[in-house]
């Protein structure tokens, strides 16, 4: 017989009206920690109505009753709901919505138009699809506007948000309602008795929840609601006041309309959201899950709309929750994997343990365009170039590249003629403030590669992109900072040096603006420690001019670049050569290098002391990587040095 489908845990049902609640001070602690296994947890998806509607109505000042479409060419992107009322959807093409509702608005999304540097909404856009390229640059900036009303509607120290998409975001409003609970019982917030949080919380002191306009999802049976609500309603119930407060918010200050689900994880409250639109707000207590999940398809679920759930559907002959409630988990496991089944298996039944990720970014940005007809030479290529990377740098400026909070390292360029793509990359300089100029220099570079291989015109498409984002630092050094290039170390190496106690002296003026903070003064050898021996520069190999890109954008010594080095002494640094006058100094240098090693770590990067971490004969490179072994291998011992012994 196969086993009944459990859900999570739920409040009592009417009449069992018991003394103490089911959750425990344990389940309550849970809940101030955003856990995932709090039965107590609360989180909600708000979601933009017919979002680029919204912003075109928004815009042009329309009533609210007006139907309107946003046109892409000769296609919809988005309709509104007075809309959709005509039978008009996004399939519909403009001359067909307009037969179905004559007094239709169809407005067209903004263009960037060839030569200008700037988007802007043109009338006469749709018939210009072969000197125009769409910008949806309008709606995300009216998403910025709405993410930052969002945060601050939330208290700054108990927020979690998750941007979705342009157009929906995740709250996990666990910390904020456990908050609120405390101030509103403050019993809860007493120890519990004999210390042990396995105890049972006080039952509520309350026989009815006011839900106010929220859409409730019924129980099984409709006539039994309770009366008797225990913990995890009171929780949801504080949730849906705080997502409506925010709703209401946006439409006063915005004036978007959004609907919301409010549930205890993240695939019932994004289920919840789009239950009842527009401009409502659906509420999926505990003991309701059962009732709103069975008489759905999965497929409507996340995650179970592509192959997937066509693989479930074939695999069960059936897309009804109710149907698949009653597969066995082991027959699941069988048929799709241990790891899928068991998600399928906990999935159906309302469970799911994904957190609200708070730092969710993007990972890449692209541009692009299809030519029709197609592009015939570099000067249009290139006019398209600078629009392309207009765009993309005006989406780098919302990820805070200007503040070198996030910045891309490489640089993409896709190049279609006829059926062969044609692709070239390179990797961004990093080191100082990237800038528009330096994204078009760079993907013209690109295009002239793709040029010199052949034949590549008539243009059928191309497309620009940046990816490999990383979190700036502010403030720290990258290894550039501790070295001297080309004709800086040679006028160094020619230059008398003076004996003074200014240990600055001998630093790079890039050094010696980044190490004013005396909290990292220690970690720099003395003025008379850091001298280095007239004309003693090691020239680095020479290698390809790709290669030479490659080790400047990433500070790499092995570059081409002169370095001065010191002679071995006993207490000097086994890594960057530099003498120190004793061996607390030292350690305090090595230290300095650790903590780099692990800054480096964390950022994904290969460091000195991963390198340190492999086997020796790992680390043996063939005769044909003698280049690579030049840059971050054990390097040949050169005369009158030896090797330091450690441990």
């Amino acid at each position: 017989m196969s086993p009944s489908p459990t859900f999570p845990i739920s409040s009592p049902v009417h009449g069992s009206g018991p003394s103490r609640s089911q959750f425990t001070y344990r389940h309550l602690n849970l809940l101030a920690s955003y856990s995932t296994s709090s039965p107590l947890r609360v989180v909600a998806h708000i979601d933009l109505d017919a979002f680029y509607a919204q912003c075109e109505m928004v815009r042009l000042g329309t009533a609210e009753d007006q139907p309107l479409a946003v046109q892409q060419w000769n296609g919809l992107i988005a309709v509104n709901y007075p809309a959709r009322e005509f039978g008009i959807g996004r399939h519909c093409t403009v001359a067909d919505a307009k037969k179905l509702c004559p007094q239709l608005i169809s407005q067209h999304v903004a263009t960037w138009k060839e030569g200008d540097e700037k988007w802007a909404y043109h009338d006469d856009a749709a018939s210009h699809i072969e000197t125009h390229k769409v910008s949806l640059d309008p709606y995300r900036l009216e998403s910025r506007k709405i993410f930052s009303l969002i945060k601050d509607s939330l208290p700054p120290n108990l927020q979690r948000v998750e941007k979705a998409s342009i157009d929906e975001v995740f709250l996990d409003l666990s910390a904020q309602v456990h908050s609120i609970l405390l101030q509103r019982f403050p019993d809860l917030a007493s120890p519990p008795p004999y210390d042990d949080p396995t105890e049972n919380l006080p039952a509520p002191p309350i026989t009815a929840l006011d839900w106010k306009a929220d859409a409730l999802v019924d129980l099984n049976d409709a006539d039994a609601e309770a009366d008797d609500p225990d913990w995890d309603d009171v929780a949801i119930l504080i949730g849906s006041e705080i997502v409506r407060d925010i709703r209401a918010e946006i439409r006063r200050t915005l004036r978007y309309t959004c609907s919301a689900g409010v549930a205890s994880n993240k695939m019932l409250s994004k289920l919840g959201s789009g239950h009842k639109k527009p401009n409502q707000q659906t509420v999926i207590r505990n003991r309701a899950v059962h009732h709103f999940l069975s008489d759905m398809k999965f497929t409507k679920i996340r995650n179970l709309g592509g192959k997937l759930g066509d693989q479930v559907v074939s695999t069960f002959n059936t897309e009804s929750v109710r149907e698949l409630l009653l597969v066995p988990v082991e027959q699941m496991k069988l048929k799709l994997g241990d790891d899928t089944g068991f998600w399928l298996y906990n999935t159906i039944r309302g469970i799911d343990s994904s957190e609200v990720n708070s730092r969710t970014q993007i990972k890449s940005m692209l541009s692009a365009k299809s030519f029709r007809p197609s592009i015939n030479d570099s000067d249009q290529a290139i006019k398209w170039l600078r629009i392309f990377t207009a765009d993309i740098f005006s989406r780098l400026v919302e990820e805070g590249v200007l503040e070198n909070r996030r910045r891309p390292k490489t640089i993409n360029l896709h190049h279609r003629h006829d059926s062969q793509t044609r692709s070239r990359s390179s990797t961004i300089p990093q080191g100082k403030i990237l800038d528009e100029p330096t994204l078009f220099n760079l993907a013209k570079t690109l295009l002239k590669q793709i040029m010199s291989d052949g034949k590549v015109w008539p243009c059928a498409n191309l497309s620009l992109s940046v990816g490999g984002f990383e979190d700036g630092v502010s403030g720290n050094m990258g290894i550039g900072a501790f070295l001297l290039r080309g004709d800086e170390a040679r006028s160094s190496n020619l230059t008398p040096k003076e004996d003074s106690a200014d240990s600055s002296a001998c630093e790079p003026p890039g050094k010696k603006r980044r190490v004013d903070n005396l909290s990292i003064q220690r970690f720099f050898p003395k003025r008379e420690t850091c001298l280095r021996r007239e004309g003693e520069v090691e020239e680095r190999d020479t290698r390809g001019e790709e290669q030479q890109q490659r080790d400047d954008t990433r500070g790499d010594p092995g570059s081409d670049s002169q370095v001065r080095r010191a002679p071995i002494t006993d207490h000097q640094c086994p890594r960057c050569s530099t003498e120190f006058e004793n061996a607390e100094a030292l350690q305090n240098h090595l230290d300095w290098h650790m903590a780099k090693d692990l800054q480096d770590e964390e950022r994904g990067k290969t460091t000195f002391a991963n390198l340190s971490a492999v086997p020796r004969d790992q680390k043996r490179a063939p005769a044909s990587s003698s280049k690579k072994q030049s840059r971050g291998g054990t390097r040949k011992l050169e005369h009158g040095q030896s090797k330091l012994k450690f441990g």
